[in-house]
């Protein structure tokens, strides 16, 4: 039993991970499912459809891999956080569909929230701004709007979970309910420096604490699979939100060490050891992922469009015909020749979280080409995280600031981009040889709880470095164009 499978459930897609004992894929699987889109602002998923393409992925990965249940020691779960899913728990049914981490249909109750004087109280206990990206709002939007919840919430028969949470309740058959600290931390409901569901955040949302999970530690037994899925029990054995897992799966175990992952959008994670501190420049506390019951935190910055802005170049601008198109494009010109893009399609997030900003692109001249304008999109993503890691220095300025950034997610392959990113920031910029570290992250976690591994020292011996980028570009040069970025910024929130 030296394998280890990783349940990767993502926003677009549900993976799973087959590693050995050293960290190596052994054989994986992904799927995609539905965007739910009901209306402009509104992100939904079938739940039971995350369900059932996650549990065929980790089907196929044991079967491509040739193993069976006996084979495996245990699964790590990692998921999109902050996205809520709320069922009945006698029939397991979903009462509405989940309401993604990207909706923002809880903004209008989050701006009640803020104008109430309630922002405060809520970054004191969980490390979070008001904001509907978290799933407070999202939960007691569906008990106001699905039918008969309000009524089943207060009987006890409704459950929340994030994606997690919904994925250990059908893999053990509806008898545990659970999550772990860091998914937790991500509801805007509790309490980080205590680990403890916030009762009275519960009664400002008025959210029956009857539907709560249970929380634990990162690296947990909290059970095994039906026999039915697999033909043997596994044990489940660890739980991390998708960046904190990435943060583990890049051994950044302690307090300075940051990770930043490129997908979809981009989220930097640093961090900060055991203390619990607030930021002044912009970003959320939250939880790291804990191996025991020892608090952990970290701070952390969300770009909310990064490779997104490549996929609108392919789908919108129709500039390339596939995303692995851009470095070429980018590269056909020395430089952006001084346009700038601020793909601020859906607000902007840390550490200037201002939800009315839209999308901008500056600087064009007759000269302007779409190369250009490709350049200037890949170099937004710099940008944004050159702005969190400049915040994160900020706030760990007592302790040295960060030596270095290690980075994975699908754009960290752009051999461009990351070049800018460690000339922006003036420090290397480390790519790993497994750059799957939110899957591994998991099965590091799983590992760790069922005796894999004997604790982090082993862990760390299993990150290896595939590639560093050292900054060339001149320091004033970089100030100058971080100044250039953030002249851009003012000029998209002023739209």
């Amino acid at each position: 039993m030296t394998y280890l499978l990783a349940l990767d459930q993502g926003t677009s897609s549900s993976r799973s991970i087959v590693f050995d004992a050293e960290g190596r894929i052994v054989a994986m699987a992904q799927r995609e499912f539905r965007q739910i889109y009901p209306q402009p602002g509104w992100v939904e998923h079938d739940p039971e459809e995350i369900w059932q393409t996650q549990l065929a992925t980790a089907q196929q990965a044991l079967a491509e891999a040739g193993l069976g249940a006996r084979d495996v020691a245990a699964i790590g779960i990692t998921n999109q956080r902050e996205t809520t899913v709320v069922w009945n728990r006698r029939t397991g049914q979903p009462v509405h569909n989940a309401i993604v981490w990207q909706d923002r249909r809880g903004e209008p109750l989050c701006a009640q929230l803020r104008a109430q004087g309630h922002a405060d109280a809520v970054r004191a206990s969980t490390g979070l701004v008001v904001d509907a990206y978290f799933s407070a709002t999202k939960i007691r939007w569906i008990l106001d709007h699905a039918s008969g919840a309000h009524i089943a919430a207060a009987q006890g028969e409704l459950a929340f979970g994030t994606v997690d949470s919904w994925l250990l309740w059908k893999l053990t058959g509806g008898h545990v309910h659970a999550t772990d600290v860091s998914n937790a931390a991500r509801t805007m409901l509790f309490d980080i420096r205590h680990n403890t569901w916030d009762h009275e955040l519960l009664k400002l949302l008025h959210v029956p604490d009857s539907l709560l999970p249970q929380v634990h530690p990162s690296s947990h037994v909290y059970g095994h699979t039906e026999t039915r899925l697999f033909g043997a029990p596994i044990a489940i054995a660890g739980i991390a939100g998708d960046q904190q897992s990435a943060l583990f799966g890049q051994a950044c175990f302690k307090a300075g060490l940051a990770k930043n992952t490129y997908g979809t959008g981009c989220f930097m994670l640093m961090h900060t050891g055991d203390r619990f501190h607030l930021s002044t420049n912009g970003l959320i506390t939250t939880a790291a992922a804990q191996p025991d019951a020892q608090h952990q935190y970290a701070l952390e910055g969300s770009v909310f469009i990064g490779g997104a802005v490549v996929q609108w170049l392919r789908d919108g601008l129709q500039a390339i015909r596939a995303s692995g198109e851009v470095q070429a494009l980018a590269e056909s010109v020395p430089d952006a020749g001084g346009v700038m893009f601020v793909p601020a399609f859906t607000g902007l997030g840390a550490p200037y979280w201002n939800a009315a900003a839209r999308g901008a692109i500056v600087g064009l001249t007759r000269g302007s080409t779409v190369a250009h304008i490709a350049r200037a999109a890949l170099e937004s993503i710099a940008f944004q995280s050159a702005a969190l890691l400049q915040a994160m220095d900020r706030d760990a300025k007592a302790g040295g600031g960060v030596s270095e950034l290690r980075v994975d997610g699908g754009a960290c392959v752009n051999d461009l981009l990351m070049q800018f990113q460690a000339d922006l920031l003036g420090i290397p910029v480390v790519r790993p040889r497994v750059i799957e570290t939110t899957a591994l992250g998991a099965a590091m976690l799983a590992g760790l709880a069922c005796g894999v591994y004997r604790g982090l020292d082993d862990l760390s011996a299993l990150w290896q470095a595939e590639r560093r980028f050292h900054p060339t570009m001149p320091r004033d040069r970089a100030a100058e164009r971080m100044a250039q970025w953030e002249h851009a910024v003012r000029q998209a929130v002023a739209t």
